[in-house]
């Protein structure tokens, strides 16, 4: 527990925009941060957004608010850097449910599919995979995949389902999901249309098909910040992690923003481990440049080329 006395003391905001000056870094920061983590960085994106980010900096430091195989994405891309990441248990559920292991084992059952991996993945299942996605791409990317090739989808069975629906492509899905987007609850989203006749739902590809049943908008984080700043509704009830209404906020402040609740009543529709980034530990981050993200030379080698097959597939068809 961080001294009260210390945190009184320590002008954090000041404190890591000098260390960012001085050592020549870049922040990193998810949608999903909390949002005095987001108005510190240089770049706030979704996952697809920063990792184009990573690739492209000049920074000698990269320090990466998000979850770990973000961070290890970034390391990936720029081998030579040094990648920080505030809190080193910030993982993820969906990396959580496909071990490598198991993953290879998958991979070898079906020889003649081409594995097309989300990138909520570890290095080492990016490393046996033939092309990384996000959520913003994947559509594309599945595309351009011929017809007749069949193709292995991991490890979110939610976004799996939800992108054979809008490719009419047959998949292989792993049994993976988000812990955060399998939260929401159907009636309590009813409840809140019925309050709200003038909201708009919209919902992110990760969450279950009886939520996205019912949304007006399906699509990435990113595209959900760009749909409520084109569109025309006042009041929109958001399907995902409640960090990008921060952003929401800030690019059309005159709209009313209304996280979609979980079934219990808990701040279950918040990203457990991307909250464990804070400010303070940003802050002793960049002083102690601890914890850096190390990976072996023989995985950032493996996984480099599916992550770059991404980055060149991403362009629309």
């Amino acid at each position: 527990m961080l001294d009260l006395k210390i945190r009184d003391e320590i002008d954090y905001s000041g404190e890591i925009k000098r260390l960012k000056k001085e050592s020549n870094a870049v922040i990193l920061a998810h949608y999903y941060q909390e949002s005095e983590i987001q108005d510190l960085a240089d770049v706030v994106g979704d996952s697809l957004e920063l990792a184009k980010k990573a690739k492209s900096t000049t920074a000698d430091i990269i320090v990466f608010a998000g979850v770990h195989f973000m961070a290890e994405t970034a390391k990936i891309l720029n081998p030579d850097k040094l990648v920080l990441l505030p809190d080193l248990a910030a993982g993820c559920s969906l990396a959580d449910s496909c071990p490598a292991t198991l993953f290879k084992a998958f991979r070898e059952l079906h020889p003649d599919h081409i594995a097309i991996t989300y990138i909520n993945c570890t290095a080492e299942v990016k490393a046996l995979s033939d092309i990384i996605c996000t959520s913003s791409n994947a559509e594309n990317i599945i595309n351009r995949i011929p017809e007749d090739q069949p193709i292995l989808f991991s490890p979110d069975k939610n976004l799996g389902n939800y992108l054979i629906k809008k490719t009419g492509r047959k998949m292989l899905l792993w049994d993976g999901s988000c812990i955060v987007h399998e939260t929401f609850s159907e009636r309590k989203i009813i409840d809140l249309k019925v309050q709200h006749p003038e909201a708009k739902i919209i919902a992110h590809p990760e969450c279950e098909e009886i939520v996205l049943r019912h949304a007006d908008f399906i699509g990435s984080t990113a595209k959900l910040l760009n749909y409520i700043t084109e569109d025309t509704a006042k009041c929109y009830i958001v399907a995902t992690e409640p960090g990008i209404i921060h952003q929401m906020r800030k690019s059309a402040p005159a709209k009313n923003y209304i996280a979609a609740p979980p079934e219990s009543n808990c701040n279950c529709n918040e990203c457990p481990y991307m909250r464990l980034n804070t400010l303070e530990k940003l802050y002793f981050c960049m002083r102690d440049k601890s914890p850096q993200i190390n990976l072996t030379k023989e995985i950032m080698m493996k996984s480099l080329r599916p992550i770059e097959r991404m980055l060149e597939m991403s362009a629309p068809v």
